[in-house]
């Protein structure tokens, strides 16, 4: 029988491979390597890193390069379903050219944890695999990692937060209810259009790795300083991960 195992190996810090996460990657027959566009293959070569840190044989990978998803038109939920569908087919190619019998254990190495802001749950829901064929191991999140860098806590005492992406908080704005905003997957400095007053801003990029960024201060004095590291540093590695922390202040 196959089984897929989907581990989380938080933000790429070989310390934050968990006990659990390791016996996976060891017990796997099978580790499935994707590849995206050149400016960011530092990504494939993090998890290639890791790999080989706990003496994975290299025979035992299996490369595939991620499809490009299709950005044009607003059809946005359609473009990210026609995604998925292509990378699952990339799994089968893989699964197929080295698993031809079906039969096994894979693994996919998943940023963060697989539960959150993921997708690879829902791609792997198009194998036609039993629910207990995949197996989910959990990962430190980037979320975590933020508040550990800036030694903040993620929630005010007995207070709810939020998390969301940075087209949510662009096109809805600051939601009702909530003083703490984590904001994920914000590639246009969403940020800039908060206009709320006394607003805190905790940001993050490269979180765990040595090329690790943090800026912390009041949204509206920030900001801008914000977007221009950002900026820099994109042009200096052609990629850049980042998350933030928006929190209401009464000062």
């Amino acid at each position: 029988m196959l089984e897929l195992f989907l581990i989380g190996i938080g933000t790429g810090n070989p310390d934050h491979i968990t006990r659990q996460a390791e016996k996976a990657i060891r017990g796997a027959d099978l580790i499935l390597l994707p590849h995206k566009e050149d400016n960011k293959a530092e990504l494939a070569r993090v998890r290639l890193s890791l790999l080989r840190d706990l003496s994975i044989d290299d025979r035992r990978i299996s490369h595939f390069d991620m499809p490009v998803r299709r950005q044009q038109g607003t059809d946005y939920d359609r473009q990210v379903d026609e995604w998925h569908d292509a990378i699952a087919q990339r799994w089968q190619a893989s699964l197929q050219t080295h698993l031809p019998a079906h039969s096994g254990r894979v693994a996919l190495l998943v940023w963060g944890d697989p539960a959150l802001y993921d997708s690879t749950l829902r791609i792997a829901s198009r194998l036609g695999l039993a629910h207990d064929q995949v197996q989910v191991v959990p990962g430190i999140t980037s979320m975590q990692v933020l508040c550990s860098a800036h030694g903040i806590a993620l929630n005010e005492i007995g207070a709810p937060f939020q998390v969301t992406t940075g087209r949510q908080l662009r096109e809805h704005g600051w939601p009702s209810g909530v003083d703490t905003l984590v904001v994920m997957l914000d590639g246009q400095c969403s940020y800039e259009q908060v206009t709320e007053a006394d607003i805190d801003i905790y940001w993050g990029a490269y979180l765990g790795m040595p090329q690790q960024l943090l800026m912390h201060g009041r949204l509206g004095d920030i900001a801008p300083d914000i977007t221009r590291r950002r900026a820099r540093a994109r042009e200096q590695n052609g990629w850049i991960m980042d998350i933030y922390l928006l929190r209401r202040t009464s000062r």
